[in-house]
């Protein structure tokens, strides 16, 4: 077994130096780690969605992209590594107590008191919701703002509290929750860019609006009703859209009908009128000739559609004739 000569304490540990190792050699080795520990102490990498953020003597120098880096050595300068290509989260109302294919969440004191909201119409409503961000300016991430978590908690917090008080129950539980999120958003990408804390806001989300338990069943029955409001209002503009094209077709099929008949006694008697005149005007050429054609034309007309036909003579002084009416007297 190697014999030991002395030990040594370097950085809390005991180093046991072996016999016959002093002098030179303990330089060597002492110069030896110093230079590891310049080195060491001197590279960084910095990650695909990280920026560096370079501290000399806890002042801002400057920012460092994905890669490998040097520094002053010996915490001269620090390196402080932001994620800003990672997608960020916060909750509010509730807390995910683990995460997974079926993620469990908790109610908290803390949480509870996030979600319960004052709505525009004095009723409250129970909003829970999400907001995801990124940190788009590390400088001012790190130091614009002394917490910028907390910082930005309690703006999400007035912001949604702010723009929920501006509506009703109804529209913040049922038919304007995108509308009131996307509002929330806007108001508080605002606020960020106001108090220039590198935050981007990507989304804000309504997890889950509900009315407090205490008046839930009450609240479900409105909705209820509201939703049969609604079917019966659209059972009505069903029917509506059924019978008023089909009334307003017939009605102007009988506009149409009448406008045809119309067209066809005007132009039916503007011929017989054409007519009419024309024969007046053959009448003043030729009275007697146009007299006897009308008479002739006349009685065929009418002897033209009886079927039984007697033709006597006038001057016939014979015996009154017997006629035997019983019998099929033949054209």
């Amino acid at each position: 077994m190697t014999p030991f000569k002395r030990t040594i304490n370097i950085g809390g540990e005991r180093i046991k130096i072996p016999a016959g190792f002093g002098g030179r050699s303990i330089i060597i080795f002492f110069f030896i780690l110093f230079i590891f520990i310049l080195l060491s102490t001197s590279i960084y990498k910095i990650d695909t969605e990280q920026i560096g953020v370079v501290l000399r003597f806890g002042k801002f120098v400057r920012t460092t992209n994905p890669g490998l880096h040097t520094k002053i050595p010996l915490n001269i300068e620090r390196v402080m590594k932001i994620p800003v290509q990672r997608q960020l989260k916060m909750e509010f109302g509730f807390r995910t107590a683990s995460p997974g294919i079926r993620t469990q969440y908790q109610v908290t004191e803390q949480s509870k008191k996030e979600s319960e909201m004052l709505t525009g119409d004095l009723n409250v409503a129970i909003v829970e919701w999400i907001v995801q961000y990124k940190i788009n300016d590390p400088y001012k991430y790190l130091f614009k703002v002394r917490d910028v978590n907390t910082t930005f908690r309690s703006m999400n917090e007035a912001i949604v509290r702010k723009i929920v008080g501006d509506h009703s129950v109804d529209e913040v539980v049922t038919i304007g929750r995108e509308q009131i999120a996307l509002k929330a958003k806007e108001e508080l990408q605002k606020l960020c860019d106001d108090y220039e804390i590198g935050i981007e806001v990507d989304q804000l989300i309504f997890q889950n609006v509900t009315p407090p338990d205490p008046v839930k069943p009450s609240f479900n029955e409105v909705n209820e009703a509201l939703q049969e409001k609604e079917k019966k209002i659209n059972d009505a503009w069903a029917e509506y859209n059924e019978a008023i094209p089909r009334a307003e077709g017939e009605a102007k099929q009988m506009i149409q009908a009448a406008e045809g008949y119309a067209m066809e006694r005007v132009n039916r008697a503007k011929g017989d009128v054409k007519r009419f005149m024309a024969i007046y005007n053959e009448y003043k050429r030729a009275p007697l000739v146009t007299r006897k054609r009308l008479y002739l034309e006349a009685m065929n007309d009418i002897l033209g559609g009886i079927k039984k036909k007697i033709i006597m003579d006038e001057k016939n002084t014979n015996i009154l004739p017997l006629l035997n009416l019983d019998r099929e007297v033949k054209k």
